[in-house]
């Protein structure tokens, strides 16, 4: 069964950081939520502090609004919006889904970045009001996926088809690893089940990097990947080459 944190009161949230300004989670400029607390333990996980559910600080939706209200002329004029990512943030869904529902109130784009290792039922009020979900597929390969994150891919992949079923917009995000996510059949397995959905605008390439590897080191953890290189840009061009034989829009992010 997948835990999820009921806050207090659906008002009360529990967050690791903000950014005002973001240009990566999401069209335009965006004012992303980094929500604390997630079930996954990726390798590569590059804010390894966001992993404890009673970690972070506590806020309201009101505080929020309050302070996103004062970057709304910069986020319409650049067509972005608020982004609510993680930690895991449909382990909150009752306060992310107040969150977006006021958002989208003042007129402001709505997007949720997850690894879609939920529980759908639970998700779905949160999926009402969000204009775009960024998907984290980290790997296709099961064996792969429960090795990079401890847990099991299955639950995204019903989340996947659950958000093609509704219509809804997705970007999918995939971390391209060299030695752990860049094998042909998993990027071409990953290339067929996205190929069978109708509602994916393009996929998103991210490069392995190890910028987050220090905070591993200052909290005690066993960072594995220390040798690992990050991609050069022929292996990042081929990834992107086996997602566009099969028609779906794939990018360098």
């Amino acid at each position: 069964m997948i835990h999820t944190i009921y806050p207090p009161a659906s008002t009360i949230g529990r967050i690791h950081s903000i950014e005002t300004c973001g240009t990566v989670d999401g069209p335009g400029l965006r004012y992303v939520i980094f929500m604390q607390g997630c079930a996954l333990r990726c390798l590569y996980c590059h804010n390894p502090d966001s992993r404890e559910t009673h970690a972070g600080r506590e806020v309201t939706v009101e505080e929020l609004i309050t302070d996103i209200v004062r970057y709304r002329s910069y986020m319409q004029a650049s067509g972005g919006g608020v982004t609510v990512s993680g930690g895991e943030p449909l382990l909150q869904p009752q306060f992310v889904a107040e969150l977006l529902h006021r958002c989208q109130a003042i007129g402001l784009h709505t997007a949720l970045d997850t690894s879609g290792y939920c529980d759908l039922e639970h998700a779905k009020s949160v999926l009402e009001v969000t204009d775009l979900v960024l998907l984290d597929i980290k790997s296709f390969d099961p064996e792969i996926y429960l090795k990079l994150t401890s847990v099991h891919l299955e639950p995204t992949l019903k989340l996947a088809q659950y958000l093609d079923s509704i219509h809804k917009p997705v970007w999918i995000r995939f971390v391209l690893v060299p030695g752990v996510t860049d094998a042909p059949h998993n990027i071409q397995g990953l290339a067929d089940f996205i190929a069978t959905l109708t509602n994916i605008d393009r996929v998103e390439i991210l490069p392995f990097h190890k910028m987050g590897e220090y905070k591993w080191q200052q909290l005690g953890y066993d960072y594995q990947l220390t040798n690992t290189p990050t991609p050069t840009p022929e292996q990042i061009q081929l990834a992107i080459q086996q997602f566009q034989t099969r028609g779906i829009p794939a990018i360098a992010a």
